[in-house]
């Protein structure tokens, strides 16, 4: 079977969401497009969500992707930070299944893991290896946009398992049947 799809990757937020498209056509990545929508001259958190959730139906509508992944929210101090992105991170989740497109979820660390091989990388470098695998010329203003892109990228990666997808392959269970001279007798 020849793998040829589309997937989306998003970078929730407030202020700046990133996004990027990468085709993967018989395991090789190619650029489809990547950017930001920029939220914040919106004066509401309502309007903000209006557009996250107008900006990214025009993207699948007009690039029609066949998955989409996004970055799991991470655990912050300031509580209203924290429920003002997970409501983005919804309305992006929303978009999607508003179109049948199937979504799966990546932590920070796992994204950058699997771009770089370190948990800890920056945006910079994440941004720097990025630029060399999918081979686009000039960097972005906003870093966001490439780590939307980082989403797609870690979700071509995982073979599409992520956080809410665990049970596919982390489980005991699939570890006993492919490793049975491992079970306790």
């Amino acid at each position: 079977m020849v793998e040829d799809k589309i997937i989306l990757g998003i970078d929730p937020g407030t202020t700046v969401l990133g996004y990027g498209l990468i085709h993967v056509k018989q395991n090789k990545l190619s650029l489809v497009n990547f950017g930001i929508i920029q939220l914040s001259k919106l004066p509401t958190h309502p309007d903000k969500l209006k557009r996250i959730f107008d900006r990214l139906d025009g993207l699948i509508r007009e690039f029609k992707p066949d998955e989409m992944a996004i970055e799991a929210p991470f655990f912050g101090k300031n509580v209203q930070s924290m429920l003002k992105l997970g409501r983005a991170q919804g309305v992006a989740i929303a978009a999607s299944l508003n179109h049948n497109v199937p979504f799966e979820e990546y932590s920070p660390r796992r994204i950058k893991q699997a771009i770089t091989g370190n948990g800890n990388a920056s945006k910079e470098q994440v941004a720097a290896m990025l630029q060399t695998l999918l081979n686009f010329d000039e960097m972005p203003k906003y870093l966001d946009a490439t780590d939307g892109l980082a989403v797609a990228v870690c979700h071509h990666f995982s073979n599409g398992i992520g956080e809410h997808n665990k049970s596919k392959s982390g489980n005991w269970e699939s570890f006993l049947k492919t490793n049975p001279e491992r079970k306790l007798r």
